[in-house]
Order: structure tokens, then C-alpha cells, then sequence
């Protein structure tokens, strides 16, 4: 189908950050023809179907570098609970946690991320196949990776077992075009050196990215330092695993020999500001982190941690923080953290040449965030706009791989009410609410 958007502030998010005030997207089929002012449209060009932005900001669709989809039941539970971990989300994850919960879990959470214009996501979770399907019905583009950790899990009966279970996943994805099977240890401390060794053979071997979470914890810090005089990131690189493929999640505790070896192996970062915020736990050195050379993107972590699996929030809260704790208010203008939630993500799971700008050839994910609402009025800066003003709910109309998802602020082939009631029921059947209740009482 060929598609001619007219009346759009785009923002291309190009290497030459161009943007046209008052211009039109072409699409054809999966791919972007051309963007450009109007007055430059060519007249003779016919299209199965015109959309009038009437003046909308149009920008690559936004890329979700760490999330837990699954977690969707746990959102809201315990948040102010030091001990919210091992009291509430082991526990119920342990007597809850199934195929079923998870697969409708997954659909909701994507419909979210999909209504706040994220058109693409890497997760880390249990039953990934069941998240995977969900995701290729949704129409969403995402990289779906099986948790490994050492101890039993809700999805396999051997410490680890998640190793096994990604060797079967991973092939059943491999031709997909959307959707990518990978594999993520949990953590250095939570996994033998053997099996971070595997995970990295195995996403080396299907060429996909592959995710951690690394120099989160505080006593994950202590941990190296007392037990091997080293940072995680020097432990992972002593036994062989940094490489341009590992996507590091959180890095808030950084020295400034991790932030080199960063760089010097090329790692990404996935930087979850509203969680590791809300959890008390810092803000990580980004500036540093891009002054030298490394790869960062914007995630929300799960919603059982940030609560929201939109970007708007999170480009909010990463200028506030960093603005403070640099305590410069020139630090990050919002051009800078829009490319974060856009080419900057799309950098970060290695799929630049794909998604994350408007240029001819790439993907067709593209959103429109209107310009009508009330608080989207006036705009000098548009970059501004959406950093400061915006939020998800300004987020108009969605196109993943040139299909239409979301049309005037509404799923096109999903019906909300119906994905919140499968996720009721399935919460339902296996007694999530009531274990929870009895949890908060204790």
C-alpha cells in the first residue's frame, strides 16, 4: 500500500538532524519512498490512502531498550517497600506466573507501549515464546530474550535452565522480520562464568543482541570489589563476554575504567532513569557515557519497577534528573534526548540501518503526536515539545513496518477494554490478587 502523510512538523532524527516545519512522508509498503517540505510534493503522485497530519510532529516510532512485558500483574504492588522484591515479586511470580498470564500480559503491555508510540522493545522475561507470539500478533518489532539465572524458575526445572530453553527459542524466530528470539543472563553474580560464556555463543551464533542486567546493585559492587578487586564490567571482561553484541542494562554504578571498557568493546547501555530514580539507586554517568563514544538508549525497565512503559516519561525525567545532578540546566538539550528515545535505541539494539530515523529505505515506523491538545500549544521548540509537553497520551497515530496500529489515538485491530479483561482473567485464575492482598498484609 502507498501512503502519503501531508501537513507534518517531521523531525527525521537523520545524521543531519533535518526536519521540515510543513512537510509529507511517502510510504510504500514496509519502506519509507521520501520525506520532504510540501510545496515539494511531487502532483502527480497516486496513493491508496492520503493522511493530513494537520500539523502533528511526525517522528521515528520510539525504541524501548529494556523491558519485563510480562510483568504487567505487578504493577502497582509494593512500590514503597524496601523489601518489595523477595516480599511481592518472587513469591507471587513463583505461584502465579504462567503461559497463559504471560502471553496476555505481554499483549497488554505492548498495546501500552504501542498507544505511547514505542514501536519497537528488548525484553527480558520467562515463557519468551509466548511473549514472542504476542508480539507478532500485536504487529509490534522486538527482540523477545529468556531470562537465565541460577535457581528454578517458573518456566524451567533446572537452575539456569533458561540457557536450554533460548537454544530452542532463538531458531524458531530466526527468519522473522519483526521479531528476534535472544537470550539474557540476569545478571554476573546470578549466572556461572560458563554460562555467560555460552549466552555470548549463542548470540554470536544468530547474530542478535544479547542483554544483562550489570552494576545495578550496590551490593553487586561490593561483591566484585572485595571478592576480586574488580568492577562486573572488568570481571566481564577478564573472562572474554564484552562485546558490540552485549546490551548493558541500568550501568549506574560506573568508574571511569568501565566507562572505557565500554567503549573500547563497544557495549550499549539501556539507561532506565524512572526506575533506577523511583528504586532510590542513582543515575548513571550519561554524559560521560556518550562524551566517550558509547551507545545509549532510553528504557523503562518493567512495570512492575517504572509503572509506565512510555518514553515521554522517561525523556521527562531524564532531563530532570541529569539537568540536576550536573546541576547544569544547559546539559542535554531535548534535541539530544529525543534521539535517545529514537536513533539513539535503534543504535542500541544494532538495528540503525533499519529503524530509528525518517530516510528512504528504512522501515516505515513512524508516529504522529498531535498538536491540538491543550498543552501542546504553543511550539517554538518542537524537540521541546515532546520533552517537556508531551505525553503518551498526545500520541495520535502509529505505523510499524508500514502498517497502521494505532489510527486517532485508538488500536486499529484491538480492542483495549477486551485485552484488559483477557488480562483480568487470566490474573484471576491463577488468584493473583488475592495471594497479593494476603502479601501486603503480612
Amino acid at each position: 500500500m502507498r501512503i502519503l502523510i501531508k501537513n507534518a512538523w517531521i523531525l527525521t532524527m537523520n545524521e543531519q538532524m533535518e526536519q521540515f516545519p510543513d512537510g509529507y512522508l511517502m510510504v510504500d509498503g514496509e519502506k519509507v519512498i521520501e520525506a520532504g517540505a510540501m510545496d515539494l510534493l511531487p502532483k502527480d503522485m497516486k496513493y491508496d490512502k492520503v493522511i493530513n497530519a494537520r500539523g502533528a510532529i511526525l517522528l521515528p516510532g520510539m525504541v524501548n531498550t529494556h523491558t519485563h512485558i510480562g510483568m504487567i500483574p505487578f504493577r502497582s504492588l509494593g512500590d514503597d517497600y524496601p523489601d518489595r522484591l523477595r516480599r511481592f515479586l518472587f513469591p507471587l511470580e513463583n505461584e502465579c506466573m504462567n503461559e497463559r498470564l504471560a502471553y496476555t500480559s505481554g499483549k497488554y503491555a505492548i498495546a501500552e507501549m504501542q498507544l505511547a508510540g514505542v514501536t519497537t522493545f528488548f525484553d527480558m522475561y520467562y515463557f519468551e515464546q509466548q511473549l514472542a507470539e504476542a508480539a507478532e500478533e500485536m504487529n509490534s518489532r522486538g527482540l523477545l530474550a529468556e531470562t537465565v539465572i541460577d535457581s528454578v524458575t517458573v518456566d524451567v526445572e533446572e537452575p539456569m535452565g533458561g540457557l536450554h530453553y533460548a537454544e530452542r527459542f532463538l531458531p524458531k524466530w530466526q527468519e522473522n522480520k519483526r521479531i528476534k528470539g535472544s537470550i539474557a543472563p540476569h545478571a554476573p553474580y546470578s549466572n556461572t562464568i560458563e554460562v555467560l560464556k555460552q549466552a555470548d555463543l549463542l548470540s554470536k551464533k544468530y547474530n542478535v543482541p544479547w542483554m544483562m542486567h550489570i552494576s545495578e546493585m550496590d551490593f553487586e559492587i561490593n561483591k566484585y570489589r572485595e571478592e576480586r578487586n574488580q568492577t562486573p564490567i572488568e570481571f566481564l571482561e577478564e573472562i572474554g563476554v564484552l562485546s558490540a553484541r552485549l546490551v548493558a542494562a541500568h550501568c549506574i554504578h560506573l568508574s571511569d575504567n568501565d566507562i572505557q571498557l565500554l567503549k573500547k568493546y563497544d557495549v550499549k547501555v539501556a539507561h532506565c532513569i524512572g526506575a533506577n530514580t523511583k528504586s532510590a539507586k542513582g543515575v548513571a554517568r550519561v554524559r560521560d557515557l556518550l562524551s566517550a563514544g558509547v551507545k545509549v538508549g532510553l528504557g523503562t525497565d518493567g512495570p512492575s519497577s517504572g509503572n509506565t512503559l512510555d518514553l515521554f516519561g522517561q525523556m521527562r525525567l531524564f532531563a530532570n534528573f541529569h539537568k540536576t545532578v550536573l546541576q547544569d540546566r544547559s546539559a542535554f538539550p531535548a534535541q539530544e534526548i529525543v534521539e535517545l528515545a529514537t536513533i539513539g535505541g535503534a543504535k542500541v539494539l544494532g538495528m540503525e540501518q533499519q529503524i530509528g530515523s525518517i530516510e528512504a529505505g528504512k522501515q516505515a515506523d513512524f508516529i504522529l503526536v498531535e498538536t491540538d491538545s491543550i498543552n501542546m500549544f504553543p511550539i517554538f521548540d518542537p524537540y521541546s515539545a515532546l520533552v517537556y509537553s508531551a505525553n503518551a497520551g498526545n500520541v495520535r497515530d502509529v505505523f510499524i513496518a508500514g502498517k497502521q496500529v494505532v489510527e486517532e489515538k485508538k488500536l486499529v485491530d484491538f480492542d483495549e477494554a477486551q485485552l484488559r479483561r483477557e488480562l483480568a482473567e487470566a490474573m484471576e485464575q491463577c488468584g493473583f490478587k488475592t495471594k497479593a492482598l494476603k502479601a501486603m498484609e503480612k
